[in-house]
């Protein structure tokens, strides 16, 4: 058996570089041979919480996306943008500051890589139980200071999803998730699980916000 091609890049050039992403153009070798282009996405990473009541019913978030033109229900999220945070801290601040949430029980759900074809992004979904209602910080920037925040039961969100309504990819990962781990068929991973394919190129570059 011959061992597997390596994908070698025999160039690489900085197209874009931005406050959340960046983008690179780089030339790889492919088998046999021949060089082709592959334009990729550079992204920090990004944490999402499924956080889970006692009787099932999840915390939500509606919000608009522009890349799509309209509000989508998703689990709360952030970026991993600030240097040398730890994943489930991060998570930890998201639920407060997006639904006013804290949880005395964490584990990792499920991991995501949304587009592997062009973007390194990848998104670690928590599952956040023990919630405590703490009420969401007056205020909020953005597409945030829009969001509004609803209690789903699960069976009805995996309805959603099965659907087609909820489309987030780490929403729907990690609702499907979280009915296997209900059901009994799988168990969550402890917070320091190993995360491979957590994103690093755009948190290395010099300058650039992490």
């Amino acid at each position: 058996m011959s061992p597997l091609h390596e994908f070698a890049v025999s160039e690489s050039e900085t197209l874009h570089v931005g406050r959340v992403l960046a983008v690179r153009l780089d030339q790889v070798v492919m088998p046999g041979g021949g060089v082709a282009q592959r334009e990729i996405v550079e992204h920090p990473g990004a944490v999402a919480i499924l956080p889970l009541h006692d009787d099932a019913t999840v915390v939500m978030i509606d919000q608009y996306r522009h890349a799509v033109g309209r509000r989508l229900r998703e689990l709360p999220a952030g970026l991993l943008d600030t240097a040398g945070e730890d994943p489930v801290n991060a998570a930890r601040r998201e639920l407060v500051e997006e639904v006013g949430c804290t949880a005395q029980d964490w584990s990792v759900l499920v991991d995501v890589v949304s587009s592997p074809g062009f973007s390194d992004e990848a998104v670690r979904v928590f599952l956040a139980r023990g919630l405590t209602e703490i009420g969401r910080p007056v205020g909020g920037d953005d597409e945030e200071a829009d969001l509004s925040v609803v209690r789903v039961p699960l069976a009805d969100a995996v309805r959603q999803v099965l659907a087609g309504e909820i489309v987030n990819a780490s929403t729907v990962a990690g609702l499907l998730a979280a009915q296997a781990v209900l059901a009994g068929t799988a168990q969550p991973r402890p917070v320091d699980a190993s995360w491979p394919d957590r994103p690093t190129r755009f948190a290395d570059r010099a300058g650039t916000p992490r």
